[in-house]
């Protein structure tokens, strides 16, 4: 179906044109509802993203937050911020249920992202990632690409898990995740296990490694081309994209983490999932950008050779055997967010402790 109205949003047309899906990068059900009226088929959440619906939106939940302290007398403060976290990720999951009907469960998954703070426990991950998915047919469990992460992707995922892989930015971690997926589905068929409705995603946070290479850059006083340090993770994603297809991985990419337009619109036209933040999905949407495909047009070489020349991190990042599994943990990026999700995290259970033990 070719939709060319002027009337109908850019989002909705990159969704209806080509094979790229649009999904909202948080589960606040006022932004969720504007991005499925534009063609989103999915919907993403964290404790980050949970501090900040509960920021924004406190008046509406602060009731249920003092309802859960009180229907649970007995439970730490972190038990209480999992029951939100798990009841603003149902909440999404539910306004999701008609699109993954409507897909054939193919697509209408809300992400659920496991505790951070368990990035080097195996036992941990994949315990959660299958009580998440047990709370609603349409979740979809974010576990990070971290050297324990890897092998617990491999597990929930034969375990039947859609696992969708976070704290991700560099080709090595991309394929580490697609070939784990490609282990797991392989031993959950063997089982005897039909995998045709599975559909894991592995994420790029392709602003995340841009954030990290201009940290590099100023800490280390590198001179570079005004904006070529927009680009570092376009490229990345796009070179990780090209491998994807031609190994026929099951696992499809997903771009999040937006700082500029071209992290929507140099990736239109890819068999991809773009996870934007409804503050970037309102601004694409009064844009005059052309909603064209533009997946498979390269990245301009002189960028990628001065990035290349100029950041170690990028290289790393860049080539496929830039990283192994176990330096993944190390990798600049990797504990910078881990480092945030984590405080995030500290924050959210403080709030939830303001409801249990208000200041005198």
């Amino acid at each position: 179906m070719n939709i060319s109205s002027p009337n109908v949003s850019p989002l909705y047309r990159t969704v209806h044109n080509s094979p790229t899906d649009v999904w909202n990068d948080s589960c606040s059900p006022r932004e969720l509802e504007y991005a499925i009226g534009n063609g989103a088929v999915g919907a993403t959440t964290n404790p980050s993203i949970v501090l900040a619906v509960l920021r924004k939106e406190f008046e509406a939940w602060k009731g249920r937050l003092r309802q859960l302290v009180a229907e649970n007398p007995t439970a730490t403060e972190d038990v209480i911020a999992w029951k939100l976290i798990e009841e603003m990720g149902i909440r999404g999951a539910e306004m999701l249920l008609p699109v993954f009907e409507r897909e054939r469960h193919l697509k209408g998954r809300l992400s659920m992202q496991t505790n951070p703070v368990n990035y080097m426990d195996f036992s941990q991950l994949v315990e959660q990632a299958v009580h998440f998915d047990g709370l609603a047919p349409n979740i979809q469990v974010k576990i990070p690409a971290t050297a324990t992460g890897i092998v617990a992707i491999e597990e929930a995922t034969r375990r039947g898990v859609n696992i969708n892989a976070t704290v991700s930015f560099t080709l090595p971690q991309a394929i580490a995740v697609a070939e784990a997926v490609e282990r797991g589905l392989d031993r959950r068929a063997k089982e005897g296990h039909d995998v045709s409705g599975m559909r894991p995603v592995c994420t790029l946070m392709i602003g995340r490694l841009d954030d990290w290479l201009k940290v590099v850059a100023k800490r280390e006083g590198i001179t570079i081309t005004p904006g070529h340090l927009d680009w570092g993770g376009i490229a990345v994603f796009k070179k990780a994209y090209g491998i994807f297809k031609a190994r026929g991985y099951r696992a499809r990419l997903l771009a999040a983490a937006y700082r500029h337009h071209m992290h929507w619109s140099e990736l239109i036209g890819g068999d991809v999932v773009l996870t934007i933040p409804y503050e970037w999905q309102v601004l694409f949407n009064k844009s005059d950008i052309e909603v064209k495909p533009r997946i498979n047009d390269p990245v301009d070489p002189a960028v990628v050779d001065e990035l290349y020349r100029k950041f170690s991190e990028f290289r790393r990042a860049y080539d496929e055997d830039g990283l192994s599994v176990p330096e993944f943990d190390h990798y600049g990026a990797t504990v910078r967010t881990l480092r945030s999700f984590i405080e995030a995290y500290r924050e959210l259970t403080a709030v939830v402790r303001d409801s249990m033990l208000p200041p005198p």
